[in-house]
């Protein structure tokens, strides 16, 4: 298969690509720095609305990865902007341009998150769910309506509602690691808000099983157990043989990362079921925490 990816140097695109390319896939990297002369790189500017069609005509599938990370600046107006910008501007050239092209993609699986279910407390949440009203709820709610333009075209299309991804090389977990290796890792606060999460190999072993399943619409991409962050805390602990008892109180990261963000990240979350995911055939490598947390950690 031909598979186009952009986004592809953040940490769950780097690992898909790997991924695809160990399957056998030819995998195009839609890049924002020149090409080099490289076929298997295009350049594209979302910005400005560059996008050359050919990259696109005759794809096999197209995964849409792209976006400003949610936690790397506090959220003032001018990165919330952002935020949605470089989710809403990506998505809808691609969109736009796989609906155009003689011979459109057979899939379009463009990115989301499960923000799109809000601060929700103990409720489960399956793709049926009403969406949230937060500010992270209405950001997804655009991300996954600017596919618009492909799913109307009749391009295959899913929408990754993805969870924390658990890696060592990025994302949470990786900045978590070193107080926890210490012995001084902790609950944020209460402890009781929802983590629903996925090992960065269940995530891209989903996504390649999207490749070819025929699933469209929204599809959560979490492990089938979720668990409190209470749970995460006293089990990373003791996966790395430290104790984790100290809780951290919330005026600590909000102090650092703003109200707003720190009550999203850390303080608040969702207890999200992977119905679709698991009814179109998926198996998980690592459905449960503790055995996933040892293999990331070679433990």
């Amino acid at each position: 298969m031909r598979i186009v990816v952009s986004g592809s140097s953040g940490l769950v695109g780097t690992a898909l690509v790997e991924r695809l390319r160990a399957d056998g896939h030819r995998v195009v990297r839609l890049v924002r720095s020149d090409a080099g002369g490289d076929s298997d790189r295009v350049r594209w500017d979302p910005v400005a609305g560059h996008l050359p069609p050919d990259a696109l005509d005759g794809a096999d599938a197209v995964v849409n990865l792209s976006g400003a990370g949610i936690g790397d600046h506090r959220w003032t107006d001018d990165y919330k902007r952002e935020l949605l910008e470089s989710r809403t501007r990506t998505t809808e050239l691609l969109a736009r341009t796989a609906a155009s092209v003689e011979r459109p993609p057979g899939a379009f699986l463009s990115a989301s998150a499960i923000g799109w279910y809000g601060p929700r407390g103990d409720e489960v949440l399956d793709e049926s769910a009403r969406a949230g009203d937060s500010f992270l709820a209405r950001l997804c709610v655009a991300w996954e309506e600017a596919t618009g333009a492909a799913a109307e075209a009749g391009v295959r299309t899913a929408l990754l509602r993805t969870g924390v991804v658990l890696s060592v090389r990025g994302g949470a977990l990786k900045k978590q690691l070193p107080l926890f290796r210490l012995g001084l890792g902790g609950r944020f606060g209460r402890g009781d808000a929802w983590q629903s999460w996925i090992s960065v190999d269940d995530e891209v072993g989903a996504i390649s099983h999207l490749l070819h399943a025929d699933v469209a619409g929204p599809v959560n991409l979490t492990a089938p157990t979720p668990v409190t962050g209470e749970e995460f805390a006293r089990t990373l602990g003791r996966v790395l043989r430290r104790p984790a008892v100290l809780p951290i109180p919330a005026f600590g990261p909000k102090l650092v990362l703003g109200g707003e963000l720190a009550d999203a990240l850390l303080f608040t979350g969702q207890r999200v079921a992977p119905t679709v995911l698991v009814g179109s055939g998926y198996r998980f490598r690592h459905a449960e925490l503790e055995p996933a947390l040892r293999a990331l950690l070679g433990r």
